[in-house]
């Protein structure tokens, strides 16, 4: 219950912050010098927030796609042989760092958002990969042997059974995504893209905590969001299918 108080009450302060930044110029005031600016207006934060937020949907969205199809069809007779080069696709973005993927992508695909959904694209893959193959192949096999008497075919057999199954794992996969994702997204603004990474870097090149702290602050509240929000998507999906 106290967690959800907090949680509601880190929310309330998120959404009148961003809609108003200016009525917490007392906030940041402390930690600023030389007369600096306590709040960054260089660029709506609300804007920032609903472009960082956007970038990361589409590459959780497009990382979860590709890596629920791979784990599908390893996971299938005819798939089985190239688990291994699905494993070392999917391991690509945890391989390199977000930053060297950045710096590849610069010169062919240009400055902006492009480069920096390629980079939460690839590193995004592997979370959602392995938490399917663990959810498909770890199925209670009482049910798995009732599926098999019922006489479901194989495509039956996903969608009714191993998908519902898998899907509070699959969740759990994605929340790890989505929460890496979006502080990895901070990382986009050194090459353009909109992000919250814009009001931290303006920060560190003026030497301006304040505008440090706001950053760090939207995305971690955020973050903290996206967290609770996937763990009772996922308790749910528990409970639908007997879990818990």
């Amino acid at each position: 219950m106290t967690g959800r108080i907090l949680l509601a009450a880190a929310t309330l302060f998120l959404l009148a912050f961003l809609i108003s930044p200016t009525s917490f110029a007392w906030l940041f005031e402390p930690v600023t010098r030389n007369n600096a600016p306590a709040i960054y207006t260089q660029t709506p934060l609300w804007s920032l927030t609903l472009s960082h937020l956007g970038l990361v949907a589409l590459a959780v969205a497009a990382s979860t796609v590709i890596a629920l199809v791979l784990a599908i069809l390893v996971t299938r007779p005819a798939g089985r042989e190239f688990l291994p080069l699905a494993r070392i696709i999917t391991s690509v973005g945890q391989t390199f760092p977000p930053v060297a993927v950045l710096a590849l992508a610069v010169p062919v695909m240009g400055f902006g958002a492009g480069p920096t959904l390629v980079a939460l694209f690839l590193y995004g893959l592997l979370p959602v990969f392995e938490n399917t193959l663990a959810g498909l192949t770890n199925q209670p096999p009482k049910i798995t042997e009732g599926a098999r008497g019922m006489g479901l075919t194989q495509a039956q057999r996903l969608w009714q059974v191993d998908l519902p199954l898998a899907l509070p794992v699959i969740l759990t996969g994605m929340r790890l995504t989505a929460v890496i994702s979006l502080g990895t997204a901070t990382i986009g603004s050194t090459v353009a893209a909109r992000t919250l990474g814009e009001v931290i870097i303006a920060g560190l090149l003026s030497s301006n905590t304040a505008f440090v702290l706001q950053g760090g602050m939207v995305v971690g509240i955020i973050a903290v969001m996206i967290y609770e929000g996937f763990q009772r998507l996922e308790r749910i999906a528990a409970r639908r299918v007997g879990l818990t």
